[in-house]
């Protein structure tokens, strides 16, 4: 069976709306017409998630509310439902019209016979590469229930850390927007009203000033253009990102990149500790683990270094061992995990990992920030100050004239 969103007419000439299962868009129609509806609009959920994420910036769940849904998904299925029963009670809790017509499509792909897993990956935008990871893991091992309520903290404690992020950048992007409108307006507006005075006296004019004025000109005559050349730029860079060659090196170069280096590094290398501590905790064998942690991380480089560790260990080699090798990772990760294969206390060295990961990278994030904010302060101080000297500097020329 598939799920399909409706839109019909009542008796009363209202629209309403909603979500319904059945095998075709007939049978739909017919059961709306068994309901004294008239239909107007029959819609696949599954082909109308693909065509929103095409053309729409909706991205389907939110952050906030995949969190609850994972831990009410988690409470069900411990208390004994069967996952089609505990979809079926999350769509009718659910009150977002997107929430339900998501959950409906999952619901229908796992009564058609797919796992949990292969159904998310119907909705794309809305359950990330890492969340699928961890429920096909959990699956795998049978202890899906566990695996979802630690995803849920996850996922509590990943939100938290983004927004902190979110409103430490505030404040940087408040001022860079403001001082861009102030240096397009002193360009705009202000240089051509001045350059007329200048051009009146007949003076020649320092090389900063007859700069500005060039600059000037060109950004009101071809504004259109440079409008049209970003968003190609755009659209090609996303392209080529596509590329597995291009994102590669890409990946390679934002390592090598002092401070955004080490972010990147702390991101994945978190991400990847929780996922695999997670799954160890969960009783999932340690390549399936493995296999489920390089899906999660975002860096392709390092996606990469974790491949080589799974043959390494497939071959017999120590976990630390084989992530020392790839030189990849911070030490005190493979430190901690030598520690934990040592003691036989794996689980809880992953999960200390983890932990001190997320810590080191708030950190980072904080000085990041910290020293983001003066930086982008002395840069649009020192672009208006060039303006305001190249306006000054002929005012000066002609004054010394004068006297």
């Amino acid at each position: 069976m598939a799920a399909f969103r409706y839109e019909a007419l009542d008796a009363n000439g209202r629209t309403v709306s909603g979500v319904l299962q059945a095998d075709t868009a007939r049978q739909v129609r017919a059961q709306l017409r068994a309901q004294g509806l008239l239909p107007s609009v029959v819609d696949a959920i599954r082909a109308q998630e693909r065509s929103r994420r095409r053309w729409s910036w909706k991205q389907g769940i939110s952050a906030t509310e995949l969190s609850l849904l994972t831990r009410q998904l988690a409470t069900l299925l411990e208390s004994g439902l069967t996952i089609e029963q505990s979809l079926t009670a999350l769509i009718e809790e659910a009150t977002a019209p997107t929430t339900r017509e998501v959950l409906a499509g999952v619901k229908a792909d796992v009564i058609a016979g797919a796992s949990l897993a292969r159904a998310l990956g119907s909705f794309e935008s809305s359950f990330p590469d890492f969340y699928r990871a961890l429920v096909h893991g959990g699956e795998e091992s049978g202890a899906l229930p566990t695996i979802l309520q630690q995803l849920a903290d996850y996922l509590d404690v990943r939100q938290a850390l983004k927004q902190k992020t979110e409103l430490a950048l505030l404040y940087p992007l408040l001022v860079s927007v403001v001082a861009i409108m102030i240096v397009t307006g002193l360009l705009v507006y202000v240089v051509p009203q001045v350059v007329q005075v200048f051009a009146q006296s007949k003076q020649s004019l320092p090389l900063l000033t007859r700069g500005l004025i060039a600059l000037s000109d060109f950004l009101r005559a071809a504004w259109p253009f440079l409008l049209v050349l970003i968003v190609a730029c755009v659209v090609l860079a996303r392209r080529l990102l596509r590329r597995v060659e291009v994102k590669r090196r890409c990946d390679a170069l934002l390592l090598r990149m002092p401070g955004i280096g080490a972010l990147i590094r702390g991101i994945n290398t978190s991400r990847f500790a929780s996922t695999l501590a997670i799954l160890v905790g969960g009783g999932v064998p340690l390549l399936s683990a493995l296999d489920s942690g390089a899906r999660v991380m975002s860096n392709l480089v390092l996606r990469e270094a974790i491949e080589r560790v799974i043959e390494r260990v497939r071959e017999g080699a120590g976990l630390a061992r084989a992530l020392g090798a790839t030189r990849a990772f911070p030490p005190l990760l493979v430190h901690l995990i030598a520690s934990g294969e040592v003691s036989g206390k794996l689980e809880q060295m992953l999960e200390r990992a983890a932990r001190l990961e997320t810590q080191a990278l708030e950190r980072r994030l904080a000085v990041f920030v910290t020293l983001l904010e003066p930086a982008m302060i002395l840069v649009m101080g020192g672009i208006v100050l060039l303006i305001v000297l190249a306006i000054l500097l002929p005012i000066i020329q002609i004054n010394q004239l004068v006297h």
